[in-house]
This record gives structure tokens, sequence and C-alpha cells, in this order.
């Protein structure tokens, strides 16, 4: 009889899990269906920050002179 009590029980264990799992998947469907999804919006804006950084703007002046640099030593020589 215990073994069947388990069964039972890992069997509404599962079925929790499958139904927990159900409910994720429509709510997160229903969140990005249609066109006002927001945060799609806004996390792709977000990931995409990090390119256009102060820093990564600096780093690319300063490819900008040494290749400036580099065509006038070519020149020179």
């Amino acid at each position: 009889m215990e073994s069947g009590t388990a069964v039972v029980g890992a069997l509404l264990f599962i079925l929790l899990i499958v139904v927990a799992n159900f409910a994720m998947y429509a709510i997160a469907r229903r969140a990005t269906k249609g066109g006002n999804s927001r945060w799609m919006s806004a996390l792709k804006d977000g990931l995409s920050k990090p390119l256009d950084s102060k820093a990564n703007k600096s780093m690319d002046e300063l490819r900008q002179k040494v290749d400036e640099l580099k065509k006038n030593n070519n020149e020179e020589d």
C-alpha cells in the first residue's frame, strides 16, 4: 500500500510541475504577443548599449589617430 501512495504522490508532483510550466508558458506568450511589448525593445536596447559606450568611442578615436600616424610615417619613408 505504501508503494501505491508513493506512486500517487509522484504522479501528483509531476502533474503539478506540468501545470506550473504550462501556466508560465501562457504568461510569457501573452506578454510577448502583439505589438505592445515594450520590455522586449528595452531589453534589446540594454544589450546594445555596451557597444555604444563612451570607452568604445574613445578607443575608436585612438584607432583613427594611430592609423593617421602610420599613414604619415609611411609617406615620410
